[in-house]
């Protein structure tokens, strides 16, 4: 069964195809990768759940020597707005004192939880802290300072599903990203 049939009924639209996701996710590794050139002790950090598949497709396109920790940090629960609240559910386990880290998220939305995690996370001394995202809402920005370092695609204010994104844990796998109808959560 094709996974694009199965929720046909719950998408109001495709807003980046898995062709035109590829094609960035390849063009970020090739930024990044040129962005630390020589470096060899960057830490990929993945924001979890949303943003493994971005992870795990992006590390595939950067010719650098990485190593891999993941963080679960929740603010969403299983609504469509983050609840302002940032939950630490897992933490990473690296040592990142004097090492520069890549911290790998989904989407940023209001910028609440990201700045939660990079003030946290610069209490540990890492050598630098850059960004990646695949999906960024500026409108929606309540931490203005909380830009992405490596931008995917800009995206209008609107509950996108797929490639790693969620509503109420259904959706992550769909391959390309899309809009939910609202009637599937109001």
């Amino acid at each position: 069964m094709n996974k694009d049939n199965i929720f046909q009924n719950d998408i109001a639209e495709i807003i980046i195809d898995e062709k035109q996701l590829q094609k960035r996710i390849k063009e970020l590794g090739e930024e990044i990768t040129a962005y630390y050139d020589q470096e060899d002790d960057i830490v990929m950090l993945c924001i979890l759940r949303g943003a493994i598949l971005f992870m795990a497709d992006l590390s595939r396109h950067l010719d650098l020597p990485v190593v891999f920790d993941f963080m679960d940090v929740s603010s969403y629960g299983a609504g469509t707005e983050s609840s302002g609240v940032v939950k630490i559910v897992k933490d990473m386990e690296e040592n990142i004192e004097g090492r520069h880290l890549l911290i790998v998220e989904d989407i940023i939305d209001t910028g609440r939880t990201l700045k939660h995690v990079v003030d946290m996370l610069e209490t540990r001394a890492p050598a630098s802290i850059k960004v990646v995202t695949l999906l960024d809402k500026p409108e929606r920005r309540v931490q203005k300072e909380m830009e992405a370092d490596f931008n995917g695609f800009e995206i209008p204010d609107k509950f996108v599903i797929g490639y790693g994104l969620d509503f109420a844990e259904k959706y992550r796998n769909l391959p390309f990203i899309g809009v939910l109808k609202e009637e599937m959560y109001a």
